[in-house]
């Protein structure tokens, strides 16, 4: 009976010790779906925030959403506290979440920061995102090592915190410009992006090298390939880190939550735009799994989510999947929204509220049943 015993511990552990890891990574993602479904799946979508736009106006796109079965808004306000302040009660009385959409590291057109020339993002050229923006006019990127323009941000952040009603501030371009662009988006830009070209290399500013030196006594300008120096990389992610990590603790001390827009799966993140978003203090992602911007098909969104739910397993963050709308058709949305649930999803979000067309809303409500 003993030796009985031992053979069959010893079955069980050779049995668990030959899964794969795609069986393990099947049963993590299984355990997550299980989970999901005993919560609410949420549907968010993302708004920018009209001046022109009445508050009956307002009121009628709000029930709108409510009626079609959208749960919350990510509200765009340029991260003025007053036009918040201002949409808040008019979502929440129709019973919608309201999250604080922020441009974080971006901050184009900041009057503040625009007096600061210092404060913003230096490319391995040498030029600054002051006078000189990579891709687009609107492209101003601020230095995250930088003390002064750490703080602007931050105090950003606490501004939105406190506004009565909120859910979370929701911080979006939390990252350093785009290293590689998504593959669809590169015929638009005339660009072959096979390497790291340093004009799209940030953040190169006297106080980054410094830092930087000071830490690892080398200066990454005279390093032969920059791209696999890998302490230098790994900088660059925790000076976004800690952004993020400090505007945790601003968030929560006003009982709020910290959510961010992020590129799709941590691993392409970190590869694109320096930003490894599965070591964050962060409640909720709602990573951006644009499928058409890198040439995919519809699955794709099944790959991504299930790809970010694996990489969360273990932290208390919750991802929802984020879409693209404008070239999906109805048919499309409702696929996307049962990948994003089979694969481990707390919720979908949907690029943006103005663009939903009657089908798609349609769609989304119909899916709810």
């Amino acid at each position: 009976m003993k030796m009985l015993k031992i053979i069959l511990l010893c079955t069980v552990f050779i049995s668990v010790s030959c899964k794969t890891e795609t069986e393990k990574e099947e049963e993590i993602v299984k355990e997550v779906v299980e989970e999901v479904k005993t919560t609410s799946f949420k549907y968010w979508t993302w708004i920018t925030a009209n001046p022109s736009k009445s508050n009956d106006e307002y009121r009628e796109e709000f029930k709108n959403y409510k009626e079609n079965g959208i749960d919350a808004v990510l509200i765009n306000t340029l991260a003025d506290p007053e036009v918040l302040k201002k949409l808040t009660p008019l979502a929440t009385k129709e019973g919608l979440e309201v999250h604080a959409w922020m441009f974080t590291m971006n901050r184009p057109g900041d009057k503040v920061a625009l007096e600061h020339p210092e404060w913003y993002a230096v490319s391995r050229e040498g030029k600054s995102c002051y006078d000189t923006r990579p891709y687009v006019n609107y492209y101003q990127w601020l230095c995250p090592t930088r003390k002064e323009s750490r703080a602007h941000i931050l105090g950003l952040v606490e501004q939105l915190a406190k506004v009565e009603g909120i859910t979370s501030v929701h911080l979006d371009y939390i990252r350093y410009p785009d290293i590689y662009l998504p593959i669809g988006l590169l015929p638009k830009y005339n660009l072959v992006q096979d390497e790291e070209l340093p004009e799209f290399d940030f953040c190169y500013c006297d106080v980054c090298i410094k830092t930087f030196e000071q830490e690892h006594h080398k200066n990454p300008k005279e390093t032969k390939n920059v791209a696999i120096d890998i302490e230098w990389k790994q900088f660059r992610l925790n000076q976004i880190k800690r952004v993020v990590d400090e505007a945790y603790e601003i968030a929560h001390k006003y009982d709020k939550k910290l959510t961010a827009a992020v590129f799709p799966y941590p691993e392409m993140a970190d590869h694109m735009v320096r930003q490894r978003w599965d070591k964050w203090n962060v409640d909720e992602v709602l990573p951006m799994i644009y499928h058409n911007f890198y040439n995919e098909e519809v699955d794709w969104i099944g790959f991504a989510t299930k790809q970010g739910v694996n990489d969360l397993q273990g932290k208390q963050t919750k991802l929802h999947t984020g879409i693209y709308l404008p070239p999906m058709s109805a048919d499309d949305v409702s696929k996307a929204i049962q990948l994003a649930k089979d694969n481990g999803a707390s919720g979908i979000s949907f690029f943006d509220g103005n663009a939903i067309t009657e089908e798609q809303l349609e769609a989304i409500k119909k899916s709810k049943k």
